[in-house]
């Protein structure tokens, strides 16, 4: 099932394994990975936010603050080396943000803080990855961004005051998730990294002997020596050759399931992976699909791009789902706020797991950067794997429905469909809601048929033509 050069770029042993949901455990345990450094830290984001409050500083005594802990931690350790590599476009629009200025220049003072802007990108994409390694043995690689409007805990509690914004305006309550990863697994993502360094313009970045990292107290180990597959988006480009691992890993993955498969995205508007679902809505005994999102998306190209994508495809695919095994579910608060949705994850069966930053969008298959990593049992190494994976989706369904996991794990197993347990366990309190198609308007409708915002590449980013556009094969 995966194959390096085709749906992966390479395949490596993690000694340790663990899916971090939601931004509070994320931000504890990368500020305590941070702090454990000895040689270098590489931090490669869509947007980083120096304003934000890096979880509780009382255990470390460094500051709250993301942009004052980075200089601490260089001004702590002299030996140690952090890198700081975002996307270029987003960079500009940040430091308009308060002190942010300033606490970039203080980190340019510093000899060992390194700070790069990556252009290296067609003209509309951007760099979508989220990673950050740890002397080459330890890292994180997900969906959560250190950036403002992403903290909040499982619970996602109606008006949590942790809840705001430096300028301390509260947002909406927020759902995200990422992996930690310790082992050669590490080295290779520390790879990348280096990689997108030097692509950037940066000086070549020598790698390090990467010894045994510390592992983040009061993180649960759920996978031990275990294969892990990376998987990249990468954009056609002059210099460079396109990678679409990431989709034709969506691809395969719908493919080879045969009971379920569980998602959540915060877009659902790529053709290609629509197709691939299509094509399972209409076997007889194929597997039932469930997917969660966010209820409207943010923003205000976004809603209309993205959501009336997802309507258009969403009612194309119910009109050939003959056995009504396709839903589309939001999760709302207990007063009955919509949580939105950033996280990336696709788990099939009891037998694959996979997070990363990829969307279920275009843009995430062939115009922007992106990285996910990869649990697969059919691996040897991973043959024991399941029952942690279906316990990820289920205390994922749990989170949602504001119910105890051994609950979503009973009805699971009594019905054998995650649809019919979400039906049976929600509720008027913190529940899962089915998705309701909105009427879209003609010009709605245009954008969405023809992808105007959501290009499948370079070449169609500005191009309108009969071969491009949302139903050309479906």
């Amino acid at each position: 099932m995966l194959l390096e050069d085709h749906n992966c770029w390479r395949i490596e042993l993690a000694t340790k394994a663990s899916v971090v949901i939601d931004a509070d455990d994320y931000f504890r345990v990368a500020r305590q990975a941070m702090i454990s450094a000895k040689h270098r830290i590489m931090l490669v984001g869509w947007d980083f936010d120096a304003r934000i409050k890096l979880s509780d500083s009382a255990a470390d005594d460094g500051p709250e603050s993301l942009g004052e802990f980075i200089g601490w931690l260089a001004d702590r350790n002299p030996e140690l080396e952090i890198y700081l590599l975002r996307w270029d476009v987003g960079a500009l629009k940040s430091l308009m943000r308060g002190s942010t200025a300033l606490t970039v220049l203080g980190w340019m003072w510093r000899k060992n803080i390194h700070t790069k802007l990556d252009g290296v990108h067609p003209t509309g994409s951007s760099h979508h990855q989220k990673i950050v390694v740890i002397d080459d043995c330890f890292a994180f690689c997900g969906g959560i961004d250190m950036t403002a409007d992403r903290w909040d805990t499982r619970a996602h509690i109606d008006g949590d005051p942790g809840r705001r914004l430096p300028d301390g305006t509260h947002y909406q309550p927020w759902h995200d998730a990422t992996t930690a990863l310790q082992g050669p697994v590490a080295g290779a993502l520390a790879d990348l990294c280096r990689r997108r360094w030097h692509r950037a313009g940066g000086d070549e970045i020598a790698p390090l002997d990467a010894q045994q990292a510390d592992w983040p107290d009061g993180l649960p180990v759920q996978f031990t020596n275990v294969d892990v597959a990376i998987a990249r988006s990468e954009p056609e480009m002059p210099d460079f050759e396109p990678v679409h691992e990431i989709e034709q890993l969506y691809i395969d993955q719908i493919a080879s399931a045969k009971r379920l498969i569980y998602a959540e995205s915060q877009y659902f508007a790529s053709r290609r992976i629509a197709e691939a679902i299509l094509k399972r809505l209409e076997e007889p005994d194929g597997p039932e699909i469930v997917l969660i999102n966010p209820k409207i998306s943010q923003g205000w190209l976004e809603p209309v791009a993205m959501d009336s994508a997802r309507a258009r495809i969403f009612v194309t695919l119910k009109r050939r789902d003959t056995s009504d095994r396709f839903r589309i579910f939001h999760p709302y608060t207990v007063k009955g706020t919509p949580i939105y949705v950033h996280a990336k994850i696709l788990i099939v069966d009891d037998c694959m797991l996979r997070v990363g930053s990829s969307n279920m969008n275009n843009r995430s298959m062939r115009l922007d950067t992106e990285c996910d990593v990869v649990i697969d049992t059919r691996r040897p190494a991973n043959a024991g794997c399941g029952g942690a994976i279906t316990a990820v989706r289920d205390s994922l369904i749990a989170e949602h429905l504001g119910v105890r996991a051994e609950d979503v794990s009973a009805a699971i197993a009594a019905s054998g469909s995650i649809i019919k347990t979400i039906e049976v366990l929600s509720g008027s309190g913190k529940t899962l809601r089915p998705y309701q198609t909105p009427d879209l308007g003609d010009v709605e409708a245009w954008l969405a048929d023809n992808e105007v915002l959501d290009p499948e590449g370079p070449g169609e980013a500005f191009e309108l033509s009969s071969d491009t556009g949302l139903f050309r094969t479906l």
